[in-house]
């Protein structure tokens, strides 16, 4: 009899859905403070393509979120926060889902917009790339304004005015020019070392940049030690080479990225409200 009673047990304790054990932490901490949750962790992954009519393109996307943190969240009469993920060229909607996972079990919503299309001209690689691919990168900058005002549309309960916006290489170049020509659209860009499109040189948006251990950024790109202290912009090293920031480093590699994104983002949450 206690043998099948332990057996029972054992089965029922496989059987209960994991819960993790959140204590404030980035996101979750600027919400619940130093309270210990006992939330849901499961991530909801979904893919869809969004047409944009004024322009005739489709645009691919693909949204992480934690439903349980969400409704927490809510409960909270708090925004939930908004991250947009520009991928690398010519990366999809379903890439780069080790950041987009781990920001979504720290409570934020997250989209990954894929910028390039199998029918779009190769962008250029040689010749003076910044001028090339202006066009290309302007493509990139209306995509990423499309989504954010669908988003609006079918998700109208997220901090909008909070917006986060993370790219890649060239996700990051488009990244930049974002910053550049709509300022105010963003509080904060991490970029996962662009190249050729040169940081704002403002405090706002706030500008954090993980920099590849191979690639070098072009001349006048990054800004210089004594613009970094008075625009407040932040550059870290690692020991990381500028593909396998896609998602194909170690997995210490990109632990590491992930950590010290949720470290920059839990100690610059911002609120224009207040």
């Amino acid at each position: 009899m206690y043998s099948k009673l332990f057996l029972l047990f054992i089965l029922s304790a496989l059987l209960i859905k994991v819960n993790a054990s959140i204590t404030g932490n980035a996101l979750i901490g600027s919400f619940f403070k130093n309270q210990k949750l006992q939330v849901s962790v499961e991530i909801q992954r979904d893919t869809a393509t969004w047409f944009d009519v004024s322009r005739n393109r489709p645009v691919p996307i693909a949204t992480y979120f934690c439903q349980s943190l969400s409704d927490s969240i809510k409960r909270t009469h708090n925004k939930q926060k908004v991250v947009l993920i520009n991928p690398g060229y010519p990366g999809k909607n379903t890439d780069y889902g080790y950041i987009a996972g781990n920001l979504a079990k720290h409570g934020y919503y997250v989209v990954t917009i894929q910028q390039n299309l199998p029918s779009d001209l190769p962008i250029p690689t040689k010749g003076d790339l910044y001028k090339l691919r202006q066009s290309y990168w302007n493509v990139g900058v209306q995509n990423i304004l499309f989504v954010l005002g669908k988003l609006k549309k079918v998700q109208s309960s997220l901090d909008y005015e909070n917006l986060i916006i993370i790219g890649h290489s060239n996700g990051g170049d488009i990244s930049m020019l974002l910053a550049k020509q709509y300022p105010k659209v963003a509080s904060i860009i991490i970029s996962l070392d662009n190249r050729r499109m040169p940081f704002p040189r403002s405090k706002y948006p706030k500008v954090f940049s993980i920099r590849s251990s191979d690639q070098p950024a072009d001349t006048g790109v990054l800004p210089l030690v004594k613009d970094q202290k008075k625009y407040k912009t932040v550059l870290v090293n690692v020991n990381t080479v500028h593909d396998d920031m896609g998602g194909f480093g170690t997995e210490e590699q990109l632990s590491e990225i992930n950590n010290l994104i949720i470290q920059f983002l839990g100690s610059n949450i911002l609120n224009r409200r207040m």
